[in-house]
């Protein structure tokens, strides 16, 4: 009985630790290929200056698009160079309570506001293609070199924020790749 008891907690403690590390399966050095999503507009669109430039993105699912701010607020200040460097949103229409046409209006408003490109995600087509896992209430930073591979990548959400460190290392990730 005892034998079993241990076989079975053994089972149990693998199969947590194999769906922990299955839960986010997007890694640094990991190879992305571009993808076909939507644009502002329901429009299909491709990430612009993928494999061409640094681009930073953040996947955001709309109730959590405030987490990456600060990030990006960094990023903004640095003033990186355009013809090396290119931020980019994307919003998780899928996962997000409000319909797509209030978010796609959103979203609009703000690609006029900050001058900024951000695509939509209908259906999950970037998290399941990169291996982002559950992304609901999530922001997610991305940092993809010239060479179409993660350079950084930091999941956050309401109890886990950017902290200081968090911002600080995306920076200093985009300043070393766009030298």
């Amino acid at each position: 009985m005892r034998r079993k008891f241990r076989i079975l907690a053994l089972c149990l403690c693998a199969a947590i630790i194999s769906g922990t590390a299955a839960l986010y399966a997007l890694s640094v050095n990991q190879s992305l290929s571009n993808l076909n999503i939507r644009d502002a507009n329901d429009k299909p669109a491709s990430i612009p200056d993928f494999g061409s430039k640094v681009l930073t993105i953040f996947y955001n699912d709309a109730e959590a698009s405030d987490l990456s701010d600060p990030m990006a607020d960094a990023l903004k200040a640095k003033n990186f160079p355009e013809s090396k460097n290119r931020g980019i949103g994307i919003a998780n229409l899928k996962d997000s309570v409000a319909p797509n046409w209030l978010i796609r209006k959103i979203v609009r408003g703000k690609i006029a506001k900050y001058n900024s490109t951000i695509l939509t995600d209908v259906d999950l087509t970037v998290a399941r293609s990169w291996g982002l896992g559950n992304c609901n209430n999530k922001s997610i930073c991305i940092i993809v070199g010239k060479d179409a591979k993660v350079k950084y990548v930091k999941f956050m959400d309401k109890y886990h924020p950017a902290t200081q460190a968090d911002i600080d290392q995306v920076v200093k990730v985009v300043g070393d790749l766009v030298k």
